[in-house]
């Protein structure tokens, strides 16, 4: 079972507004994510919420998604990660996590990875785009534990780094993968951008 974990808890600051709520591709952009998500091959996904969680949740009402509070969000990432590891359900065999910012990941870009992570021997998996490692991160639930007492001070970054023999780096043809919302000039990039990247895919795969 492949589990995806949204981090949905943060507080926008530097957008201003919600940016989980803004419009996005006929719904929100968090609504976006869960949709591609829930269209891929992934067989759970959680979002955790917590800064405008009641919103956020009720934005998401009638999808195919399981809420999760983190009401220790001002801690920053990292606790809204464990947050979602400590809703992981026993079957899950690998772990997702994906940034509730980032509305142009795709469900084929998904399916990607988690083909390309049940083919390799290797417990981690980040998307890499002209070299450069992006989000989402993809790895074994035999990490869970790791990641729940370990990382306060670097977050995911030092499970890549103590792992560096673990981890296998995907080559993707999307810039997706570098792209997050942080102010109101990256989400009108996002929007604007919105179907630029699966067709920036298509033209990279046929060259």
């Amino acid at each position: 079972m492949i589990c995806a974990i949204v981090l949905a808890a943060g507080e926008s600051r530097r957008m201003g507004v919600q940016k989980l709520l803004l419009p996005f591709g006929g719904t929100t952009v968090v609504g976006h994510i869960v949709s591609e998500l829930n269209r891929s091959v992934v067989d759970t996904v959680i979002v955790v919420v917590g800064h405008d969680g009641d919103r956020v949740a009720e934005e998401l009402s009638g999808r195919s998604v399981s809420i999760a509070t983190n009401p220790n969000y001002k801690a920053g990432m990292l606790s809204s990660v464990r947050c979602g590891l400590d809703a992981l359900p026993k079957q899950c065999d690998a772990v997702m996590v994906a940034l509730g910012d980032q509305p142009a990941i795709s469900a084929g870009l998904v399916d990607e990875m988690v083909q390309s992570f049940g083919s390799t021997d290797k417990g981690i998996l980040v998307p890499l785009y002209r070299g450069k490692r992006g989000h989402p991160i993809l790895f074994s639930v035999g990490y869970r534990d790791e990641v729940l007492e370990r990382y306060d001070d670097v977050g995911l970054r030092g499970l890549l780094r103590t792992h560096p023999d673990d981890v296998y780096e995907l080559d993707v043809p999307t810039s997706a993968v570098l792209s997050d919302m942080d102010y109101p000039e990256d989400y009108q990039r996002e929007r604007a951008g919105l179907g630029k990247d699966s067709q920036e895919s298509d033209t990279l795969q046929d060259e």
